[in-house]
C-alpha cells in the first residue's frame, strides 16, 4: 500500500429494473447499491455492492458500517486486514472490489494479472427468467434469442413450477436449463419435482431447501447437480457442503469481496466441488470482479445488468450468449483524473 493518503467516499444509488422481478418469497421493482471510491493521488478505485437482502445486509446500513472505519480505511488497509475489520457482506465486498481496483491503477497491471490469471475469455453466462406465470416465462425464454444457458427461477409452487419448465423447454429446446428454488421446497415435497426436472433436461438446480436445512440433503437421491447458494455465505461454510451439495454458488455481496471469492474457489476445488459464480443483480461494475472469478468456475450466472433499465458506461457486453468485459470497465489500467 501507498504511503499517500485515501480518501474514501461512499454513496448509495438506487437502480430501477426494467420490470418486476419475482423468486421465490420476493418481488423486486428496483436494486438500491453501494459504491465505495478510493482515490489515492490522482487515482481513483471503485466498488459496488447490493448486500444479502435475505439477511437485512441493505446499502444504508452497508454504508454506516464502512464510515464506523472510515479512519482506518483512510490510513490505509490491506485487503486480508480488511477481512479482519468487516464482516463477509456488502460493506466488505464494496471496499474490497475498490481496493483491487485502486491497486490495478497504481500498478499499471489489470486485476486479472493480479489475481493470477494468464489470460481472461468469455464464459457462457446464463441469462435468467423470473418466476412468472408460464406464458410470461416462455415469452421471456424467447426474447432470449441468443442465450445459450438459462435459469429459470421457481416459486415452489409444483404445479406451476412443472408448467413453467414445460414452458421454456417448448419454445427452447436447445438451450442447457438450470432452476433455482430460491429455498422454497421442502424435504417432503422437492422430491415429486425431480421427475419433472429431469423430463425438462435441467442440469442444475440451485438451493431446493431453506438455509438451516442442509442436513436433509445428505439423503436425497437427485440425478440432477445441486447446487448451494443461500446455505453458503463464505469461506467457513464451504467445507460443510461436501456430501451435501455438488456445486458452491459464490457471489462477492454475499463472501465480502474477491479476495474471498478466489480462496473460496481454492478451497472447492481441493474438496472436489464445482464452482459457480452469480449476483445479486447490479452494474457492470458489480460484474467486472466476479467476471474475473468467472474465469475458473465451472457455471456462471452474470447477467445482472440485463434487468436494468440503465447500467454503467463503459459496460460488460453480452454477445452469442457470452459475458466480456473490457479492462475499462473496472480493474483495469490507470485512468488519471484531471490534476
Amino acid at each position: 500500500m501507498s504511503s499517500s493518503r485515501i480518501r474514501l467516499d461512499v454513496t448509495v444509488e438506487r437502480l430501477p429494473l426494467k420490470s418486476p422481478f419475482r423468486i421465490s418469497g420476493y418481488t423486486f421493482t428496483d436494486v438500491p447499491v453501494l459504491v465505495v471510491a478510493l482515490e489515492q493521488g490522482r487515482l481513483r478505485g471503485l466498488g459496488e455492492a447490493t448486500g444479502v437482502y435475505y439477511f437485512n445486509d441493505e446499502p444504508p446500513a452497508m454504508a454506516a458500517s464502512i464510515e464506523a472505519h472510515r479512519s482506518r480505511i483512510e490510513r490505509g488497509v490491506t485487503r486480508e486486514e480488511l477481512r479482519e475489520l468487516l464482516p463477509a457482506g456488502g460493506a466488505r465486498n464494496a471496499v474490497d472490489c475498490a481496493l483491487w481496483d485502486l491497486e490495478a491503477k497504481r500498478e499499471g497491471t489489470p486485476v486479472w494479472k493480479l489475481a493470477g490469471l494468464n489470460r481472461v475469455t468469455p464464459p457462457i453466462t446464463t441469462f435468467t427468467l423470473g418466476a412468472d406465470d408460464p406464458a410470461t416465462v416462455a415469452e421471456g425464454a424467447r426474447a432470449f434469442a441468443n442465450a445459450r444457458a438459462l435459469k429459470l427461477k421457481l416459486s415452489g409452487e409444483l404445479e406451476t413450477d412443472i408448467r413453467r419448465l414445460e414452458a421454456v423447454r417448448l419454445v427452447r429446446p436447445d438451450v442447457w436449463l438450470g432452476v433455482d428454488a430460491n429455498e422454497g421446497y421442502s424435504r417432503e415435497t422437492l422430491p415429486a419435482l425431480i421427475p419433472a426436472l429431469q423430463s425438462a433436461g435441467v442440469q442444475l438446480l440451485e438451493q431446493p431447501l431453506p438455509r438451516g436445512r442442509d442436513e436433509d440433503m445428505e439423503a436425497l437421491h437427485c440425478p440432477v447437480l445441486l447446487a448451494a447458494d443461500e446455505s453458503v455465505q463464505g469461506l467457513d461454510e464451504v467445507e460443510a457442503l461436501v456430501d451435501r451439495f455438488d456445486v458452491v454458488n459464490i457471489k462477492l455481496d454475499k463472501c465480502g469481496g474477491l479476495t474471498e471469492a478466489l480462496l473460496m474457489v481454492a478451497l472447492a476445488r481441493r474438496l472436489g466441488l464445482k464452482v459457480m459464480v452469480g449476483n445479486m443483480v447490479g452494474t457492470s461494475l458489480a460484474m467486472a470482479p466476479a467476471f474475473v472469478v468467472a474465469q475458473l468456475c465451472d457455471f456462471v450466472d452474470l447477467d445482472g445488468p440485463t434487468f436494468l433499465e440503465r447500467d454503467r458506461e463503459p459496460g460488460v457486453g453480452y454477445d452469442d450468449g457470452r459475458i466480456w468485459c473490457p479492462d475499462d470497465v473496472w480493474g483495469g489500467a490507470a485512468h488519471l483524473q484531471p490534476p
